[in-house]
């Protein structure tokens, strides 16, 4: 296996930070106390980690920052 170039900057790029963020997210969810839980139903939680992942895809596919620099 072998890294990208840059893996030492990956911490900057938005798709690890998106996926970063859903794991943060889902963990933070699966700590909640149950009647926590209940406020908040089931599709939502998917929704939001599906949707900060889909963002996550997104990122990697766009240029961000100077490809330079």
């Amino acid at each position: 296996m072998k890294l990208v170039d840059d893996a030492k900057q990956a911490w900057k790029w938005f798709s690890v930070q998106a996926m970063a963020l859903t794991a943060l997210f889902l963990t933070a969810w699966g700590s909640m106390p149950d009647d926590l839980k209940a406020a908040i139903p089931q599709w939502v939680v998917a929704l939001v980690a599906v949707a900060v992942l889909i963002l996550g895809i997104v990122g990697r596919l766009v240029q961000q920052g100077n490809p330079n620099g």
